[in-house]
């Protein structure tokens, strides 16, 4: 048969590899800066500014220049940077680089448009330099690795439609009959991926114009589709991609055949059958519907089988040739790597367990358990498919395999450092919320006592950050010699014989699963089947029903200056350390609510777009904050924290004193609100909604007057006010909301046992 010759493309992968790399450091360095806030929140003050005589500052001129920065060094923003940039930019580019790179040599064929490539290459770039602009401004939607405003997420699933369509064209053109088992994961990643974006990410923009917008979900609904997405992007970002890398180069590196093929059938199958279904473990004894939370915790734990099923297919795989592992360090990145998928994804079922999920969520065991799999998993089969890549690409050896390994175990170091003491200080903190003194009452009534715990734990997973991007840096030393020392090489030739045309139908005689895996697009319809399966029956229940969201006649629209501080609040990333969920625990709704409180309803979220449940406390939880605190006291504490709270890790807020309101589109949100949800505000509320908004500041302000003396003289040698006009009152006006529509006097819990 005669050979076809044609040729592979090393451009676009190198491309990538270099956007793998500067995204990384970046990322890791955005990771280190918001783990340094955790116990120096004075950092921004000393970087900018500051008018705390007690703390060093690199600039002189008082606390103005912190001003100045209006939040864009704030922890919210820091940490929304940080995940953002290591899921779509570090994680997201390794996973190109290893698809463009494999794909074609898979196929035995070039990537069918390297016009598209490019497109699909210069977009995702510009997606990633876009989300960075608008998180530093503080535009963002607030919802857990879908933060992106709607021009971003439209920019994302262009890009996204475009990689797919390639992708799919150059499996068109292959000339080798079965696709193997890492294309596979990379069909079912790209179509889990784009059901998961586009159905979590619709939202309608205030206007088109406009950065703002708002969910299409709202409450209960919202977060139980956040969470399926959530958590699936998990599933088909930092795991199927990936474990279709691990299918290609782990073999490639050990020069060794994937252990079991069937392993490797059960394993893609069941796994995205089964992983799609689990997104409501996040949300555990929340206000979801108590039979979505039970179908989330079945099937985490069923989760453990195909998990550990390719977890196994992978390490089984080194079998004879553990020898290689000593002296190879693409091979011990590849052996950590796998190993922490599976101990991640042997943890996760268990924190989606209800006994230890009651402990464990809202803690650092949760932060822990992420990092093991985003710095373990995904960052070392991303450096070790670095280190066998380079090489190849620039014909030459890697420039120091010393170096290498200094950066294996400077990498492995970081992610005990990090992970151990997260999982110390969640337990703690688990514990600590949950202790009662023998007369019933919180052995820690002060949140704070709770924080102050942990912070030895908050240094060691510094040091331990700093360890892992010590050896990205090694790694990045190293690529370059090894750059300079070889020549690159651009088109690699190749030839393979024509796929000679048998027909779509099964043969007789033939596999199942072998027909399966010669017909692409059967392949693509089958996971989209599976895919859509846990999909349908956990979301549409919840959307359709509304039985599913009971109503609390109680339960008010916000008004017009609450609606804007919340969204200020959402601008600051105020949920990334403070939940707006108490749970039906005992302590919780004691230390929460007082003797009259209770715990969150589903019906007490119909207005809240996006919810704002959270998924960490690293602050109390906020949901009945209203009428708790003073006003004069928000307005200190957002000033200065300290000054209210001794020992406080909240980063100051400054600018929210300084800065006016910007009240130019108050009523059209209001108007929003009405015309696209059917909120229900009245046509006069709606015209009288810049009345609406004095009043109630004026009230606000009267009432910081009259608790805080020193406040009121102060303002009093300012123009009239002035004070009601800034950010600061819109925040407080909806702090001082939370909770405020339902009372009772009957404290109703489940077991705390």
């Amino acid at each position: 048969m005669e050979l076809q010759k044609f040729s592979y493309d090393n451009n676009i992968v190198k491309a990538f590899l270099y956007a793998t790399i500067i995204f990384g450091l970046i990322g890791f360095t955005f990771g280190i800066t918001a783990a340094l806030m955790l116990f120096y929140p004075e950092l921004p003050e000393f970087l900018f500014g500051t008018d705390d005589s007690t703390i060093q500052s690199l600039r002189n001129g008082g606390i103005q220049s912190l001003i100045n920065t209006h939040g864009a060094f704030g922890f919210g923003r820091i940490r929304m940077l940080h995940t953002n940039t290591v899921i779509f930019a570090f994680v997201c580019n390794s996973v190109y680089t290893g698809v463009y790179y494999s794909l074609p040599r898979l196929l035995k064929t070039p990537m069918a448009s390297s016009t598209l490539s490019w497109i699909h290459f210069w977009t995702w770039q510009i997606m990633i330099v876009a989300t960075f602009i608008t998180f530093f401004m503080g535009i963002n939607t607030s919802k857990e690795y879908a933060e992106h405003e709607w021009p971003i997420d439209i920019l994302i699933t262009f890009s996204w439609v475009i990689f797919g369509v390639n992708m799919f064209m150059t499996i068109a053109r292959r000339r080798v009959r079965h696709l193997y088992v890492a294309i596979w994961f990379y069909i079912g990643t790209w179509i889990g991926l784009a059901m998961l974006h586009i159905l979590n990410n619709l939202e309608i923009p205030l206007s088109f114009t406009d950065w703002k917008s708002y969910s299409m979900y709202a409450g209960v609904k919202d977060a139980l589709v956040q969470w399926w997405y959530g958590h699936n992007a998990v599933a088909f970002v930092l795991t199927t991609p990936i474990l279709g890398l691990m299918y290609y180069f782990l073999p490639k590196a050990a020069e060794r055949p994937v252990f079991s093929y069937k392993l490797s059938i059960i394993h893609f199958w069941s796994l995205i059958f089964v992983y799609i279904w689990a997104g409501p473990h996040h949300l555990q004894y929340t206000a979801l519907p108590a039979w979505a939370q039970a179908v989330g915790t079945g099937f985490s734990i069923m989760l453990i089988a195909p998990s550990w099923g390719g977890m196994l297919n992978g390490l089984l795989t080194l079998r004879g040739a553990w020898d290689k592992v000593r002296e190879n360090p693409i091979l011990k990145f590849f052996v950590v790597a796998v190993t922490c998928y599976g101990m991640v994804t042997f943890e996760g079922p268990l924190l989606a367990t209800k006994n230890i999920n009651k402990i464990g969520h809202y803690t650092d065991w949760v932060i822990g358990h992420v990092h093991l799999g985003a710095l373990g998993w995904n960052g070392f089969m991303a450096f070790g498919m670095i280190y066998y890549l380079v090489p190849i690409m620039w014909r030459t050896k890697i420039w120091s395999v010393k170096i290498a390994n200094w950066h294996f175990w400077l990498g492995t170091l970081g992610v005990i450092f990090y992970a151990v003491p997260m999982y110390i200080s969640g337990f703690t903190q688990g514990l600590m919320w949950k202790q009662f003194n023998p007369d019933g009452t919180l052995m820690w009534k002060n949140w704070l006592d709770t924080v102050t715990a942990v912070i030895p734990y908050y240094k060691m997973r510094f040091m331990g950050g700093f360890f892992y991007i010590s050896g990205a840096i090694l790694m990045v030393v190293n690529v370059i010699a090894t750059i300079k020392n070889g020549t690159f090489q651009k088109v690699v030739p190749a030839e393979a014989p024509a796929l000679p045309v048998i027909g779509r139908y099964r043969k007789e005689g033939e596999g199942v699963h072998l027909w399966i895996e010669r017909t692409p697009y059967l392949l693509s319809i089958l996971s989209l089947i599976v895919l859509s399966i846990g999909s349908a029956v956990e979301i549409i229940p919840t959307l359709s029903l509304n039985q599913s969201v009971p109503t609390i006649s109680a339960v008010k629209p916000y008004s017009p200056l609450e609606l804007e501080g919340r969204d200020i609040y959402i601008r600051e990333g105020c949920n990334a350390c403070h939940s707006q969920m108490i749970r039906p625990f005992r302590d919780e709704i004691v230390r929460f609510n007082g003797k009259n409180g209770e715990y969150s309803k589903a019906g007490e979220f119909v207005y809240d777009r996006p919810f704002l449940w959270g998924s960490k406390r690293t602050g109390p939880d906020l949901h009945r904050e209203g009428g708790k605190n003073p006003s004069s006291w928000h307005y200190k504490h957002m000033y200065n924290p300290r000054s209210t709270s001794a020992g406080s890790i909240m980063p100051r807020y400054p600018w929210l004193i300084s800065n006016d309101l910007d009240r130019s589109k108050t009523v059209d949100k209001i108007l929003f609100m009405k015309t696209v949800y059917n909120v229900p505000y009245t046509k006069t509320q709606i015209d009288s909604a810049n009345t609406w908004v004095d009043n109630q500041a004026a009230t606000i302000v009267k009432e910081i007057f009259s608790e805080a003396n020193d406040l009121k003289e102060a303002y009093a040698r300012r123009p009239k006010g002035e004070l009601e006009r800034k950010e600061i009152v819109a925040l407080i006006s909806y702090l001082q909301r939370l909770g405020t529509d339902i009372k009772t006097t009957e404290v109703k819990t489940v077991s705390n046992n």
